[in-house]
């Protein structure tokens, strides 16, 4: 076996998941939304099932539900030959989430930074964020958009709880925890903004393709006041 990174696959990886799905690993966050977008595509004009579901994550993208032996076969031959490539700007849906920046790790992060807390929350507000894939609890989106320097590492010991409506970073990603949960994730701000409502539909109000964008806002009775 190659000793390569995932950055530096030429073409995707398939395997078959089951008699009905295939997985697809790509080496980036980029590369997974333009593979998504490229299979959204594809079943827009009829050349993948109608039901057909496409699940993205860190790395790959499942094709579930694949009708027959000849959909499964004709697919994995279009994903083995498919050229990586950056996404194309999104013109996903846009969320704007009202943001209080006043989370208990928000020093640390300034710190790691090498900036103040204040332009530290500047600039994450200043990202435009998109939804790269969901997992780890209903309703928790990975957002990308943070630049490669601000990357963050975990804490060295993880929270018993961590509120809902905080907003996190970790490694490249940003996310909001959408229900109280342990977590491991640097804390910089909150928001009063439900991210899942099962008596919603849909009920994640965050979904993979989603554009992002955080705004900055004064404390207030319900912790998102007034725009700053």
């Amino acid at each position: 076996m190659s000793g390569r990174g995932p950055d530096s696959l030429a073409h995707p990886v398939v395997r078959p998941m089951g008699t009905r799905a295939l997985l697809a690993e790509v080496g980036s966050d980029e590369q997974v939304a333009a593979l998504l977008g490229d299979l959204r595509l594809r079943q827009h004009d009829g050349l993948l099932g109608a039901g057909v579901e496409l699940v993205p994550a860190a790395r790959t993208v499942l094709v579930d539900g694949l009708a027959d032996a000849a959909e499964r076969t004709g697919l994995a031959a279009w994903l083995s030959a498919w050229a990586p490539h950056s996404a194309t700007a999104g013109d996903g849906p846009l969320v704007e989430i009202p943001t209080v920046y006043d989370g208990e790790d928000l020093g640390e992060v300034a710190r790691l930074w090498g900036v103040s807390a204040e332009e530290a929350a500047r600039r994450h507000a200043d990202c435009s964020f998109r939804v790269a894939f969901c997992g780890f609890a209903p309703g928790f989106a990975y957002l990308t958009g943070l630049p490669d320097e601000f990357a963050v590492p975990r804490r060295a010991t993880p929270r018993t709880r961590v509120p809902a409506g905080s907003v996190a970073l970790a490694g490249p990603y940003t996310g909001v925890y959408p229900s109280p949960s342990p977590g491991g994730w640097q804390l910089i701000g909150r928001t009063a903004l439900r991210l899942w409502d099962a008596d919603r539909t849909p009920a994640a109000l965050l979904s993979p393709g989603t554009r992002v964008r955080f705004v900055p806002v004064t404390n207030g009775p319900d912790g998102a006041g007034e725009s700053k």
